[in-house]
C-alpha cells in the first residue's frame, strides 16, 4: 500500500505543497512579522528549495522508477542537509559568543547564487544567534530540525519501500 501510494502524483503533491507551505510561512515571518532570516534560515530555506525540486521532479514522473527514484534520493539529501543546518543553527542560538557566529554573508556557489539571483528569498539579515522567536518553548531552528528529520524519515522510508518492492520482498 506505501509502495502505490509513493508512485503517486497525490504524495509527490503533499510533499510539494508541504514544502511550499513551510516555504511561504519562513516569508511570512520575514515580510509580516519582521523576523529576518539569518544566513543559517537562508540555508534553510534552499533545503526546502531542494525538497520542492524533488517534489516536482516526483510529481512529473511518479511511476517512472528511474525518475522517481532521484527524486527520492534528492529529498532524502535536501531534508539531511536541512536538519543538518538546522542543528549547527540552534548551536549558535543555545551558545551565543564572539566564537560561535555564523557568517552575515550568504556563501553560495558562483553557479547558484540564489542570494543574488532572487534577494526576496535568500538575501540574509538577520542574527544567527537571535532566538526571540518561540512556540512551545521551541526556537524556530529546533522546530525546523523536527521538521527536516520528519521529511528525510518519509523519504527514508519510501527508499526502502522501493528498494524491498523491487527485490520482491515487499
Amino acid at each position: 500500500m506505501l509502495y502505490a501510494f509513493s508512485r503517486t502524483r497525490l504524495a509527490w503533491g503533499l510533499l510539494t505543497f508541504t514544502a511550499t507551505a513551510l516555504l511561504l510561512t519562513a516569508l511570512f515571518f520575514q515580510y509580516v512579522q519582521e523576523l529576518y532570516p539569518c544566513v543559517m534560515c537562508v540555508y534553510q530555506r534552499a533545503a526546502l528549495a531542494g525538497v520542492i525540486l524533488a517534489g516536482i521532479l516526483g510529481w512529473l514522473a511518479p511511476r517512472n522508477g528511474w525518475v522517481s527514484g532521484v527524486a527520492l534520493v534528492a529529498w532524502l539529501a535536501a531534508a539531511a542537509k536541512g536538519f543538518w543546518l538546522a542543528k549547527v543553527h540552534v548551536g549558535y542560538q543555545l551558545n551565543p559568543s564572539p566564537f560561535n557566529q555564523c557568517s552575515s554573508f550568504a556563501e553560495f556557489p558562483g553557479w547558484l547564487a540564489l542570494d543574488r539571483w532572487w534577494p526576496a528569498l535568500f538575501h540574509p539579515t538577520g542574527d544567527c544567534a537571535d532566538a526571540s522567536w518561540a512556540w512551545l518553548g521551541l526556537s524556530m531552528p529546533q522546530w525546523l530540525m523536527g521538521i527536516f528529520a520528519l521529511l528525510a524519515a518519509l523519504a527514508a522510508l519510501f527508499i526502502v519501500v522501493r528498494v524491498k518492492n523491487v527485490r520482491g520482498e515487499g
